[in-house]
């Protein structure tokens, strides 16, 4: 039999929610399965347990209703501008939402002042720079902004953003503390190929000639393609907005790739050329050959490494195995990253030649081709692609 001292315990206990809960089961389990009670005891049972399922309801919806303000009260606005989207916007929509004071925050794209200015941020729209109180435009006049530590582009919404805050992404992506050296390396390398082109505005070569060919597949053409067509029979600002969300999405996830592969790829790579620059008169005694203790795209850093360790004399020839066929490489260095001129090719006589007749004609024996320009060419042996490279120095 359920007492008035159980049911005035009971009433107790339910002024906790979770208790509450358990007891409306218990109390469940009385009224269908029966209890042992009085008719009379059985109806004030049932009564306690409307009366405690309605408190239930009525305390969870006000909790619910108080979680849903305090997230919509906390959640950072982002203000961008609406209409026709590019990269830099995009992109620096999606930096910016990487950082832990803007982490996942809601996109607001409006050209409304007064609405832009009640966001906690405004990039590539507004008029304003600076960065104290979240403002990040570039179109207005006079803005001059670089990135500076030797670069000297002006600075898009994208770059501007990546200037205050790409430090800290980038820390957060590599898991390093923010002042590791290699931390400000990688932000260094991360800026230079990869946001200092995004919609800068200026021409990449200082001239008037106009293009050789069209190249409409960089990452600005793709996030261009993906504003609303003309002929799209839906042109609302909802549907505009997806389509901007997936451009960030097109943007942020090269901007990660970038990140983690100058990572985990180009900076170990940096370490090797630099080791193996340090030792080049090991191998040479004029300092122009260098061998690879391990194969790694070493054409990323030696023009950057000659430049910070001083070289003088620049390295001609870059010796390495092979992977594939355990034949060894002798590649001529470029003039520059940019150009396929060598800064000084095979030999002329060896060029096109392969394997008996190469060797012939070089007095080097086991070796394997030469290409047609000169760039490029193999020995079976590590002496061999040495010998190679000390006859084409001699070479006038």
């Amino acid at each position: 039999m359920l007492s008035r001292v159980c049911i005035a315990l009971i009433q107790a206990l339910a002024a906790n929610l979770k208790s509450m809960v358990c007891l409306h089961i218990l109390l469940i389990r009385f009224c269908v399965g029966g209890s042992g009670t009085t008719e009379i005891e059985d109806l004030k049972v049932m009564k306690m347990r409307r009366e405690m399922s309605s408190r239930i309801w009525n305390r969870s919806l006000f909790l619910k209703r108080s979680s849903n303000f305090r997230a919509s009260f906390s959640t950072k606005r982002i203000g961008t501008h609406n209409g026709t989207f590019h990269c830099d916007e995009a992109l620096a929509c999606f930096i910016l939402r990487l950082s832990s004071r803007f982490s996942d925050a809601q996109i607001i794209r409006t050209r409304d002042h007064q609405v832009l200015e009640k966001l906690d941020a405004a990039l590539d729209v507004g008029g304003v720079y600076d960065p104290q109180s979240e403002r990040y435009d570039h179109h207005q006049k006079g803005f001059s902004e670089v990135f500076g530590l030797g670069f000297n582009t002006k600075l898009s919404s994208a770059g501007l953003v990546y200037k205050h805050y790409g430090l800290e992404i980038i820390a957060k992506e590599i898991q390093l503390d923010q002042r590791h050296p290699d931390v400000f390396r990688l932000f260094l390398a991360v800026y230079k190929n990869f946001i200092e082109a995004i919609d800068n505005g200026i021409h990449q070569y200082d001239t008037d000639q106009p293009p050789r060919y069209v190249n409409n597949t960089s990452l600005g053409h793709r996030i261009g393609r993906l504003n609303l067509d003309w002929i799209e029979p839906d042109q609302s600002s909802e549907k505009e907005d997806e389509a901007f969300h997936r451009a960030m999405e097109l943007a942020g996830s090269e901007f990660l790739e970038c990140v983690h592969f100058h990572a985990k790829s180009w900076l170990p790579a940096r370490s090797i050329v630099m080791e193996c620059l340090a030792k080049r008169y090991d191998i040479d005694s004029s300092g122009e050959i260098m061998k690879l203790s391990k194969q790694c795209p070493w054409k990323l850093h030696i023009f950057e490494l000659e430049e910070e360790m001083k070289i003088d004399t620049p390295i001609k020839y870059v010796l390495y195995q092979d992977d594939r066929s355990e034949n060894w490489r002798i590649q001529a260095v470029s003039v520059t990253p940019e150009r396929f001129e060598s800064r000084k090719p095979l030999p002329l006589s060896w060029r096109g030649l392969e394997k008996e007749k190469l060797s012939e004609e070089s007095s080097i024996p086991g070796c394997v081709f030469v290409h047609m320009s000169g760039f490029i060419g193999a020995n079976q042996t590590y002496e061999g692609a040495l010998a190679m490279a000390r006859v084409s120095l001699m070479t006038s």
